[in-house]
């Protein structure tokens, strides 16, 4: 999905700096806990960073505090939703109490609007080969070094300390 370059730094920024209904809501969305499905947060799309992205579902979920219900953020959230939906993207709106008060409701709403998903919206996985399997980067079928492992690599040889 393509974004506005200068939106990387903010949205790194927002993703440590999570509001409390975001952190909630994210502990239920990450590590393919809903119907296997890969969700990104703070996600720049376009001129945009949304607060939860899963492009598998073509899904945006938005957690609104109070500000939102001002006349101002009320017709920026719709520009910003219509934006969305000309890019084929479903836009969920939830409250921070909702997520707060609620969060199974909520849950059960977001599985019940991806279940209802047709296969022709889903956007495919890709690659759609295991991890690791013949994938293009890799010249060698050796494993990669994981993050670890590497910084535990003497840089000046290349082998472990």
């Amino acid at each position: 999905m393509a974004y506005k370059t200068t939106l990387k730094v903010p949205a790194k920024r927002l993703r440590i700096n999570l509001m409390d209904a975001e952190r909630c809501l994210w502990s239920k969305l990450r590590l393919k806990q809903i119907n296997g499905c890969q969700f990104y947060r703070q996600k720049p799309i376009g001129n945009y960073i949304v607060d939860f992205y899963c492009p598998n579902a073509k899904l945006v979920i938005e957690v609104d505090g109070g500000q939102h219900f001002f006349d101002v953020h009320i017709a920026s959230d719709k520009l910003r939703d219509e934006y969305m939906q000309s890019l084929g993207l479903k836009v969920l709106r939830f409250t921070n109490v909702d997520v707060l008060k609620n969060i199974s409701g909520v849950i059960d709403y977001i599985l019940s609007i991806m279940e209802n998903t047709t296969d022709t919206e889903k956007i495919p996985l890709v690659p759609p080969f295991p991890k690791w399997e013949n994938t293009p980067c890799l010249k060698s079928k050796e494993k990669p070094i994981n993050r670890k492992d590497n910084l535990l690599l003497n840089r000046d040889n290349g082998k472990p300390q």
